[in-house]
């Protein structure tokens, strides 16, 4: 009896959360680093709201989701003196570990859940951009 009281509520638990609100939480940390070192850089929303600055190498953390079912996308602007300023984007994805709602977490962690928590979207662990001379 005990045993398939244990069984339940492991399957309700599983059935009530999302896979990847389960492994990935948001925000991520992003480590950032230029060739060469020591740039500056900025990072703005989608929105074009500053989010972190800095100088490379450097750990920032995003958030990855920009609402219900959307992902969030970053500009990440660098300079540094005797180089030409470099834009680049720094876009979320949407996580693997989503997909396992379709074998644990079921329609409230496809629909709900991860798409609520931001859980549903990761960010690239890191982002590297190599600065060009100016001639």
């Amino acid at each position: 009896m005990l045993l398939q009281k244990n069984i339940v509520i492991a399957l309700t638990l599983a059935l009530l959360s999302g896979c990847a609100s389960i492994v990935n939480h948001s925000p991520n940390p992003v480590t950032l680093t230029s060739v060469p070192s020591q740039a500056e850089f900025v990072v703005t929303n989608h929105q074009g709201k500053m989010v972190h600055s800095g100088t490379t190498p450097s750990t920032v953390t995003l958030k990855s989701d920009a609402g219900y079912f959307r992902g969030e996308k970053y500009t990440l602007k660098l300079q540094k003196e005797g180089f030409s300023p470099q834009s680049t984007s720094l876009d979320a994805k949407l996580n693997g570990w989503y997909w396992g709602n379709f074998l644990f977490g079921g329609p409230i962690g496809l629909l709900i859940v991860d798409p609520l928590t931001g859980a549903m979207w990761s960010m690239p662990e890191t982002k590297s951009v190599v600065l060009v001379p100016n001639r």
